[in-house]
């Protein structure tokens, strides 16, 4: 029988939060984030997420230009901005994690194969961090409105790293949210064949 708390805490209940108080988040919690989140399945098991989690001022800093004017200021007083980026070489180390799979051979053979699996299994993994931190009481605001290209020169330019989206981090400030925009209803998002 499913938890209506966890299922609330999670999905129900939980909004993308702008306002965060000023508490700090500890490297014991986002080391908790991280344990939790790579547990989410993944193609081949193959885990291109990487993701660095912006804290200090100096970081701060680093990444606020490439912020879009309307995420800046939110970015800047969140506690943390998790950079959710994929490697793009992720598959050079696929053996470890998927002792025997062909994956390896094939994506070293299929460049756009091993880009595209790099990004969706990221993606993913970027959504297991979101829920990952919901359930141990952090709030998420999760971003697109930023400058991919100068974020990767900053923070990635001798890496195989790549940014895809931000995740502002905290405790929730405790206002309250806006009512939950409208959701795409069953009968318009699914089809069971």
């Amino acid at each position: 029988m499913p938890d209506d708390a966890a299922l609330d805490q999670l999905f129900r209940a939980a909004r993308s939060t702008h306002a965060f108080t000023s508490q700090p988040v500890s490297d014991e919690l986002l080391r908790q984030l991280y344990e939790l989140l790579k547990l989410g399945p993944t193609a081949w098991n193959a885990q291109p997420g990487r993701y660095v989690f912006v804290r200090s001022p100096e970081a701060k800093a680093r990444l606020a230009p490439a912020m879009s004017s309307g995420n800046r200021a939110k970015t800047l007083a969140a506690p943390v901005t998790a950079i959710v980026a994929y490697d793009t070489r992720f598959f050079d180390r696929l053996d470890e994690w998927a002792p025997g799979s062909t994956g390896t051979a094939v994506l070293t053979k299929d460049p756009a194969l091993a880009e595209l699996t790099a990004l969706r299994n990221g993606s993913l993994q970027g959504a297991y961090l979101i829920l990952a931190a919901r359930a141990l009481g952090l709030a998420a605001g999760p971003m697109s409105g930023f400058n991919s290209e100068a974020v990767n020169r900053e923070f990635f330019a001798s890496s195989t790293w790549r940014a895809n989206f931000l995740v502002n981090l905290g405790f929730p400030d405790g206002s309250v949210p806006r009512p939950r925009a409208a959701r795409v209803p069953f009968e318009d998002a699914v089809r069971i064949v």
